[in-house]
């Protein structure tokens, strides 16, 4: 393409032309000069000179007709050359302006196929996007799948620690206890063992140390600390436990009866019970080293339910009065034309006020006259690091920890909340069935440590416990110390179920399909009650970490 020059074409054809021209001139001197030579040949008018000017003019003419015949070769060769060239010219245009239309059919072409491309590609780039799209939602959802799966797991192997690590504590506080009472009965039995040295002296000292062991076993069950073996029934048919029930329902049955004898209108109970620890060490103390009449205390009978009974009301006092306020009541109504009429009207209305108070372990030390080794014996026995046998005394737990119960159960029998809600920071009575499990929780530590949290409305409780996938469904079966909640089907102002817990307690324990509790405002006191496993009233669990 790079040879074709249109420029150089347009001056080989004007060569051509001139060519032609001169073909043509020669030819027409060529005829002119045969016709003068005719001319001459005709008239006779022929001489040496004009011989000579004849050859020379025939010659002229022969070479010049040579020369046309040359020029008109050279013309034609020029011509058929400058058609050749031409035809190549017209040629090379038709091929340029083919390869035109085959460039401009192949870019659109190409343009086309272009965008055809483009269009795969986005179309590509869409399924790509969609299914990178699918595959992160595929991978969260695996990932929330491998969550939960590892929750779960982690929160079996945290159960599962927590319970091996409640009974290694249980068995480590029981063995410490029992190695201190232990240490307490060999310092009774010194003066015993002294007067076994005559024994020994005579011989057989596999006897003497079957003795020992008898007397040592007989020294600590007779000691106060026998107090630790009283929840057993020894074949009397009664035991610790159900001393305890009785007085509890005792106590219970005075209150409903000062209920009961009272016409009022408004009721305010509050004041706290003894704990029952308390009753039970100073029980203890004073039954085993009674100088008149000591008595052991492992052991549970008539005569010794009633000293337990005369301590318990020595320690606990229940007092009421009533009392008629008037007071200013307003009222609207509707004066039957749309218009609220407000009318102030004076009532009288009758309170009824139930006190509870109690004698402390140091008051009821001096009303006794403890002397300072019984005084000695009751520090020893409320020591923290005895809860868990107090709580195998009083109601049969062991393995787990149940601090927070005890603590709870030691409430049993208060009325009216106040020690709960004042301690939580109200200034009068509140709905307080939250307020005595932080207030429990408070009393073990466990709300400064963040084990359980301080909450006065059972929703939040229920959202702490949540939040840290520390929650178990109300069909699951809890194990001591955990928190239940309950959404009540009824039609008063909690109810009907809604999915918002309306009341809050502390599962006691767990005992042939029924889940027992100690309720805070269960009534308006503490009280123990008991559900079946999987109740519909049981919202849920909160799985405490202790």
């Amino acid at each position: 393409m790079k040879d074709i020059k249109t420029k150089e074409s347009k001056k080989d054809i004007k060569t051509l032309n001139r060519a032609a021209g001169l073909a043509k001139v020669t030819k027409n001197a060529t005829v002119r000069t045969k016709d003068q030579v005719q001319n001459l040949s005709d008239d006779g008018q022929i001489t040496p000179d004009e011989y000579a000017e004849d050859k020379i003019r025939y010659m002229a003419e022969s070479v010049a007709e040579d020369t046309g015949k040359v020029g008109k070769e050279t013309a034609k060769r020029t011509y058929d050359g400058g058609k050749r060239l031409y035809k190549e010219i017209r040629r090379t245009r038709k091929e340029t302006d083919t390869i035109k239309q085959t460039a401009k059919s192949t870019g659109k072409s190409t343009a086309k196929t272009l965008q055809k491309s483009i269009k795969t590609g986005q179309r590509t780039v869409k399924t790509a996007q969609q299914t990178a799209k699918t595959t992160v939602k595929t991978a969260e959802k695996t990932a929330k799948a491998a969550k939960k799966t590892a929750e779960a797991s982690a929160k079996a192997a945290r159960m599962a620690a927590q319970a091996a690590r409640q009974a290694a504590q249980a068995t480590y506080k029981a063995a410490i206890v029992t190695a201190k009472a232990i240490a307490a009965a060999v310092k009774a039995a010194i003066a015993g063992i002294k007067a076994l040295v005559a024994a020994i002296a005579a011989g057989g000292w596999v006897a003497v140390v079957v003795i020992i062991v008898i007397c040592l076993i007989a020294l600590i069950a007779g000691s106060v600390f026998g107090i630790f073996f009283s929840g057993e029934d020894t074949g009397t048919g009664q035991s610790m436990q159900t001393a305890v029930q009785e007085i509890n329902t005792e106590y219970d049955n005075k209150l409903m009866e000062i209920r009961n004898g009272n016409t009022y209108d408004v009721l305010e109970m509050s004041g706290s019970r003894a704990v029952w620890k308390e009753v039970l060490s100073v029980y203890s103390v004073k039954v085993n080293t009674d100088p008149d009449n000591p008595q052991e205390v492992a052991t549970m009978d008539d005569s010794k339910k009633q000293l337990l009974k005369d301590i318990f009301w020595e320690m606990n006092r229940i007092s009421s009065r009533t009392e008629s306020k008037s007071e200013t009541v307003s009222t609207e109504t509707d004066d039957g034309n749309g218009n609220i009429v407000q009318t102030e009207t004076t009532v009288t209305r009758t309170y009824l006020y139930i006190t509870v108070s109690h004698k402390t372990v140091d008051e009821m030390a001096v009303q006794y006259g403890f002397n300072q080794e019984q005084k000695d014996y009751l520090t020893e026995l409320l020591q923290d690091k005895n809860n868990t046998l107090w709580s195998s005394v009083l109601y049969g737990i062991t393995a787990s920890d149940d601090q927070i119960v005890t603590v709870a159960l030691s409430q049993i029998g208060n009325v009216g909340g106040e020690p709960y809600w004042s301690w939580y920071g109200f200034g009068s009575r509140v709905e307080w069935c939250a307020c005595f499990v932080s207030w429990c929780a408070n009393e073990c530590g466990y709300i400064d440590t963040g084990v359980i949290p301080k909450f006065a409305g059972c929703v939040n409780g229920v959202q702490w416990f949540k939040d840290r996938g520390q929650w178990m469904d109300g069909s699951a079966e809890p194990v001591s110390g955990m928190i239940i909640f309950f959404d009540w089907d009824n039609k008063g102002s909690s109810g009907p179920q809604d999915g918002l817990s309306d009341h809050v307690g502390i599962v006691q324990k767990v005992e042939n399909g029924i889940v027992y509790t100690v309720e805070g405002n269960s009534g308006d006191s503490c009280r123990v009650n008991q559900y079946s496993v999987g109740h519909y009233e049981i919202l849920g669990y909160g799985a405490v970490l202790y």
